[in-house]
Order: C-alpha cells, then sequence, then structure tokens
C-alpha cells in the first residue's frame, strides 16, 4: 500500500497535464512503516524524449532528486508518468523497462478529461499486480 497526499495527487496532475500532449515523469521519494509506503516528496523531472509515447527522466534531475531523499533521510520509493492518450496501465515497454521489483509505479491516465485515473503498480518481469494507493483527504 503507498499513500500520497491531495497535494501531492494535485502535483502530479499539474505536471501531467502541463507536459501534455507529451508524457511526463517524476519520482517519489518517502518513507516505509509497517509495509506502508508514504510519499514525502514528488519530484517533478523533465521527460527528456519530449514524446507522447514514452519517457527519460533527466539524469541531473534524477541525481538531484535521489541526493535530495538521501539528505532527508528517505528511499526513492518509485516513479510516475503519464499516460496521456491510454488507460492507466503499465504498458509493454512500461513493464520492459520496470527494473525494481520493490518499487511503486503510478500510471497517469489523461485519456478521458473528465475522468483522470490515477494508479500504483508492482512489476516484477512482465508480473503486473495494481498496489492499493490511497489519496490522503479523499
Amino acid at each position: 500500500m503507498i499513500l500520497i497526499t491531495e497535494k501531492q495527487y494535485k502535483e502530479i496532475l499539474d505536471h501531467s497535464k502541463q507536459a501534455a500532449p507529451n508524457e511526463a515523469c517524476g519520482l517519489l521519494g518517502g518513507i516505509i512503516e509497517n509495509d506502508i509506503k508514504y510519499v514525502k516528496k514528488v519530484y517533478l523531472l523533465k521527460n527528456t524524449d519530449n514524446s507522447p509515447e514514452h519517457f527519460s527522466m533527466d539524469p541531473r534531475e534524477q541525481f538531484a532528486s535521489v541526493k535530495d531523499m538521501r539528505n532527508n533521510g528517505w528511499e526513492m520509493l518509485g516513479n510516475f508518468h503519464s499516460h496521456p492518450a491510454s488507460p492507466s496501465r503499465p504498458s509493454e515497454e512500461d513493464k520492459r523497462l520496470a527494473f525494481d521489483p520493490g518499487a511503486s509505479y503510478f500510471i497517469i491516465s489523461l485519456q478521458d478529461t473528465e475522468n483522470i485515473v490515477l494508479k500504483s503498480f508492482n512489476i516484477n518481469k512482465n508480473e503486473v499486480s495494481e498496489e492499493k494507493l490511497i489519496i490522503e483527504g479523499e
């Protein structure tokens, strides 16, 4: 299970909308207590691919984010990216590039602007399971 705040959800949503029609991306830093992941900070990163179908995180921003996490005593809990025109589920490329089976992979779908969908997944090789995501304040 992973918990984020409404404010963090809004940060992800706003970043994703601003990047559209390209994919947006970022990292999730926080803590794990009693098998529950608590997101302490959302790191909004640049998609250097500038593509609506895939993303690459800016390496300098990625490094700075990890450094900030370490300075705060946090772990990297996972990452997020948007699907501007497809559902909130991992693509074949998402599955192929998911190297950490313990990470949370957030995917926010902007396909239906009246019904934005944010889901979290655990990906282990080609096995995908949806992770319970709680937005505090909902």
